[in-house]
């Protein structure tokens, strides 16, 4: 059976999948693998930016587009099928990283709002990663640390008004998350969450029944190259999780040093 963490994870050569890859995080979590040398399976429902990616990077024929819905089962096969005539069915990395959101009152909001949340921040994480593990199971016996990297939140970890949806998903990612990274440690499989606050992408522009114009109430945001960045960064170190962010960390530890003050503080601010 192989230790875990053998080695630093290195993208040379490297086979991994990368969802929602068309903007933000993906987009250049994608262009910085490719450039260092890893195949990446890039899955977005937009063809046409997959292909403005593979362009932007230096080795294009090095991105392997998937044009896809994350939670169609057939997108997923479809893009393990690419992964497996890479590298003889060996998977380095899984990065889940396609997400949505929603604003507005939990209780003006329809059933549907919520479902659609859960279905693409978890459950498609879920499946995706399900169908990964034989993967990367394979790449671990060759020596290697496969990783599953998890695109959580700040908002998995201490939840605020007005986004109940998203919120729920990233605190059942997390927790799932953490159940992963314990099954699959005395494999060698990593398991990393990434826990961005706001990222300056296109993550606004498609909001679930959610009025248009809508912005998130936050402190401080970080461009997508910078959080791709630390996400590598994670990834290569074998870190369980990292927070990223002044601000972020400050909702965070506020919260744990006292809940009920952070209570009254996010109570005032959702009126």
């Amino acid at each position: 059976m192989p230790l875990p963490f053998q080695q630093v994870w290195k993208s040379q050569d490297a086979v991994a999948i990368v969802t929602g890859a068309s903007s933000g995080i993906g987009f250049e979590l994608t262009r910085m693998l490719v450039n260092e040398g890893a195949h990446v399976v890039a899955v977005a429902r937009r063809r046409e930016r997959l292909i403005e990616l593979a362009n932007a990077t230096s080795h294009p024929e090095r991105v392997h587009c998937i044009a896809g819905d994350v939670t169609d089962a057939a997108t997923r096969e479809e893009a393990m099928r690419a992964a497996d005539s890479l590298r003889d069915g060996e998977l380095d990395l899984l990065v889940n990283n396609a997400g949505v959101g929603a604003i507005g009152p939990f209780a003006d909001a329809s059933p549907e709002r919520m479902r659609r949340v859960m279905e693409v921040n978890f459950f498609a994480p879920v499946d995706w990663t399900r169908d990964a593990i034989p993967r990367l199971r394979l790449a671990a016996q060759k020596d290697v640390r496969p990783v599953v990297c998890n695109i959580g939140s700040v908002l998995g970890h201490r939840a605020v008004p007005d986004k109940s949806e998203y919120c729920a998903s990233k605190f059942a990612l997390h927790g799932w998350n953490d159940s992963l990274r314990a099954e699959l440690v005395r494999e060698g499989i990593g398991v990393t969450m990434v826990s961005p606050s706001t990222t300056r992408s296109e993550f606004f522009d498609s909001l679930v029944e959610t009025e248009p114009d809508q912005k998130s109430n936050s402190i401080g945001s970080w461009p997508p190259a910078r959080v791709a960045q630390a996400t590598l960064t994670a990834i290569k170190r074998g870190r369980s999780e990292v927070i990223l962010s002044l601000g972020g960390k400050a909702l965070v530890y506020a919260d744990r040093v006292s809940p009920p003050v952070m209570n009254g503080i996010l109570a005032k601010r959702g009126r």
